[in-house]
């Protein structure tokens, strides 16, 4: 029988990258806690600074609940030029870090775009149309500085790293996963899905769609569901990413439109070995975390069968 191993990160307890989508700060031993009694065996770092930046202390905190580090989010505005060397920096430092504490699975450095930054895109979350991406140019810089991150990181620290496509970023629609994953580095550059940015992205709710599209370059999995009803209605209303946020597009797991068992029959049949990470991002009014986390947690169990 397969093992099913799931993790939780910081954004569930509302540590978001976004200024705009913070909720009230719930300190990291609280958080890592609530994580551990909730069921869950791994987390992401979360914001540089959130939890320890010292190696020995992050793995004494991570030890004693017996919590693996699985990866490390970094945004980086790749189609700006002068935003590749600090990005570099940022992403070294990051996965040294990180690397440190790896326990038996060596945690991944989690790049994106630097999401919510260009206007156009943040607005039409959900709704982009090709005319609204890269040129060909710009995706040959995009992609130059993802490789050049990736293949550092690799070369410094032995850690891949998996591109996580977003909402409110350059890569959000299945065609520019696409393009990104044919013009990036298969040996150090994988994918990250996630199933709530992709449905919301895709305008479509087949996950396991995408999930076949990609499979080559799927190496790690984000959990997140996306509410129907809240995405028709961003269509509908031209709400941007944030306003979406605000009325709960990314829902608890099994609340909205993603078909989570058939994503469990897909990765089980392609012998699926990491971690899956649940991502619940909670805003302010949205409940309390830790009782969101065990309901998720809760979820997963009903439906773990599936990954058999």
């Amino acid at each position: 029988m397969p093992v099913m191993r799931v993790g939780n990160a910081p954004c569930s307890w509302g540590v978001l990258e976004f200024e705009e989508a913070k909720a009230e700060s719930i300190g990291y031993s609280q958080m890592l806690d609530e994580l551990a009694e909730t069921g869950y065996t791994g987390t992401e770092l979360g914001d540089w600074g959130y939890m320890p930046s010292e190696s020995t202390a992050l793995k004494g905190e991570l030890g004693k609940r017996g919590v693996a580090m699985l990866g490390a989010f970094v945004p980086v505005a790749l189609k700006n030029e002068s935003a590749h060397e600090s990005g570099v920096t940022v992403a070294v430092r990051t996965a040294k870090l990180i690397a440190s504490v790896a326990t038996e699975q060596k945690p991944f450095l989690v790049l994106a775009d630097n999401n919510g930054a260009v206007p156009e895109r943040t607005r039409n979350a959900g709704r982009i149309t090709p005319g609204m991406g890269l040129s060909s140019a710009e995706w040959k810089t995009f992609a130059t500085s993802a490789n050049r991150i990736a293949q550092t990181v690799h070369a410094e620290t032995g850690l891949r790293t998996v591109f996580h496509h977003h909402c409110a970023g350059y890569v959000e629609t299945p065609d520019e996963i696409a393009r990104f994953l044919e013009l990036t580095d298969p040996k150090t550059i994988g994918l990250v899905f996630d199933t709530g940015h992709y449905v919301f992205g895709a305008q479509d709710f087949d996950a396991v769609r995408g999930l076949e599209r990609f499979r080559d370059r799927v190496w790690y999995v984000h959990l997140k569901d996306c509410q129907p009803e809240v995405a028709r209605q961003s269509r509908a209303n031209g709400w941007d990413y944030f306003e979406s946020l605000r009325h709960g597009i990314f829902c608890e797991l099994g609340k909205g439109g993603v078909d989570f068992p058939a994503v469990l029959r897909w990765l089980a049949a392609q012998k699926y070995e990491g971690y899956m990470l649940v991502e619940q991002d909670v805003l302010p009014g949205m409940g309390l975390p830790k009782e969101t986390a065990q309901r998720n947690r809760e979820y997963l169990r009903s439906i773990e069968h599936c990954f058999a």
